[in-house]
């Protein structure tokens, strides 16, 4: 509900971009906050799934700029429930929030950086926007600080896994293009 403005955007410049973006019409009925999404054309040249994706986003508290990535084919959104952690212990839910937030913001920005993802801990969940090997490696973070390891810990296995990618392009490159 409280994300229906950010949806629409001023004059509604948020919904015209996702319509125009992806082929489709957005119906938003602002007394429940729900969204209907409707392929307007050709089902081959419409988006639907893209314009779901960018409404979960926008929904799950990403700003519609950081939202709009999900227009890129290879982008996704993975949406983590805190409440598997933390049960129905609100005390649980603040610590493990605060955990994956850190001390202002630090911790979700290192987490960002260091996997080259988008991340939004909005209520009891977490979004995660980015590529699919980005995703998974923002998830095991979260995971791993939302289970009660480390930050150092975590943050280690990230820069261990930003390296070992960053080697793996690098040999790519040495090697040139096939039969060289």
């Amino acid at each position: 509900m409280d994300r229906v403005g950010v949806l629409v955007g001023k004059n509604g410049s948020v919904k015209n971009e996702i319509e125009n973006s992806c082929g489709v019409s957005l119906a938003i009925e602002s007394s429940t906050g729900e969204v209907t999404i409707r392929s307007k054309g050709d089902p081959a040249e419409t988006k639907p799934f893209k314009a779901v994706d960018v409404v979960n986003a926008i929904g799950r508290g990403f700003s519609p700029e950081r939202a709009f990535r999900l227009f890129d084919e290879d982008a996704v959104l993975n949406v983590m429930d805190l409440r598997l952690y933390a049960g129905k212990s609100e005390s649980a839910m603040t610590r493990i929030k605060g955990r994956i937030i850190g001390l202002g913001g630090k911790s979700r920005k290192l987490i960002e950086q260091l996997s080259g993802t988008y991340i939004s801990v909005y209520g009891h969940s977490v979004g995660i926007l980015g590529t699919v090997s980005e995703v998974k490696l923002a998830t095991d973070a979260i995971d791993r600080l939302a289970s009660g390891s480390t930050h150092r810990t975590v943050f280690q296995m990230l820069e261990r896994t930003r390296t070992k990618a960053k080697l793996g392009r690098m040999m790519l490159w040495e090697k040139g293009p096939i039969g060289e």
